[in-house]
């Protein structure tokens, strides 16, 4: 297997606008939950969307899980989210 090209995949999809802005709003959804107390630095937990829309920052739509529990299913448009 060769190694990652990671000039190349930065060039080719991180610096796309879709998925900055998608960045943005992930990160914006995780300072929202530091400042209401739910989060903090290193805590193991991550801010997940529940309908898997990262530019859906709702209260409604954000909640805390733990990062093993959270990044443990496929990231598909086909997997559906409980």
């Amino acid at each position: 297997m060769a190694p990652r090209d990671y000039k190349k995949e930065n060039a080719n999809y991180k610096s796309r606008p879709e998925q900055i802005a998608k960045r943005v709003a992930r990160n914006k959804a995780r300072r929202m939950a530091t400042k209401a107390g739910l989060v903090k630095k290193g805590d193991g937990k991550d801010v997940d969307h529940k309908n898997g829309n990262p530019l859906d920052n709702r209260k409604s739509n954000l909640r805390v899980q733990k990062a093993s529990k959270n990044r443990s299913f496929p990231r598909n448009k086909k997997a559906g989210k409980a």
